[in-house]
């Protein structure tokens, strides 16, 4: 099966790696990128649609239609921010963005770019993880045919990136520390592409998809092998 697929954030670090992982993968035929701005990438398989303001998407209906899923990889630091503001960009936005291609594409699934700190229970000091936190479980309360939060930790970039901040050049240099000193915490952009994909076809038992799960979830046929000798990602060897 193939899948026509909605990127937002593809202009970002991770939305970015998503892309072009997407573009190698031949189960994915259609790629819509959604942003505010145009990316310079030309492909066969993408079309764009620049939105200047997605609390404004009554205009986009025809575009955002006839799609099996969204990667929902749009993201920003909150440093620098105020939590008004920050809550307008995380949450407001994700959850109109969300209710308008639900409604345009009732069978769609989504999988939702969150952090590995995310706190639902909205008691952490971190005013980040609280409002991810809260913008994961108002998303739960929509009926998609499926949904996925991704909280990976570390994220190794593919070589093939372009999209770096100075923060994510420092920490591209410490990446080969990060490996030896928190192993299962670190994955590559390559398993977290794979791991969306790869969730489309079969759906995974959790709903929250930590580094663990993802370091499952990328092996192809990794619903045959969850069936068939009965392990969770908890048991593996990754």
């Amino acid at each position: 099966m193939t899948y026509k697929v909605i990127i937002t954030g593809a202009n970002n670090f991770v939305g970015e790696g998503i892309l072009l992982q997407c573009l190698q993968d031949a189960s994915i035929s259609e790629i819509l990128l959604v942003s505010r701005w145009h990316n310079p990438l030309v492909h066969p398989k993408v079309k764009q649609a620049i939105i200047p303001d997605f609390l404004d998407l009554d205009s986009f209906d025809e575009v955002l239609t006839g799609y099996d899923a969204c990667f929902y990889c749009a993201s920003i630091d909150s440093m620098y921010l105020s939590e008004h503001i920050y809550k307008q960009i995380v949450f407001d936005i994700t959850l109109n963005f969300a209710v308008k291609i639900l409604m345009l594409n009732p069978e769609i699934k989504f999988n939702y770019l969150s952090h590995s700190k995310a706190d639902r229970t909205e008691t952490s000091k971190l005013a980040s993880a609280r409002m991810i936190g809260r913008t994961e479980d108002a998303l739960n309360k929509l009926q998609f045919k499926r949904l996925n939060h991704f909280r990976p930790g570390w994220i190794k970039p593919l070589e093939t990136q372009k999209v770096f901040g100075f923060r994510r050049k420092f920490k591209k240099f410490l990446h080969p520390f990060a490996e030896i000193l928190m192993p299962n915490k670190v994955v590559t952009m390559k398993q977290i592409a794979a791991a969306m994909i790869n969730v489309l076809a079969k759906e995974y038992p959790e709903r929250t998809i930590r580094s663990k799960d993802i370091k499952f979830l990328e092996k192809r046929h990794y619903d045959k092998l969850y069936q068939v000798n009965k392990f969770s990602p908890d048991t593996l060897d990754l």
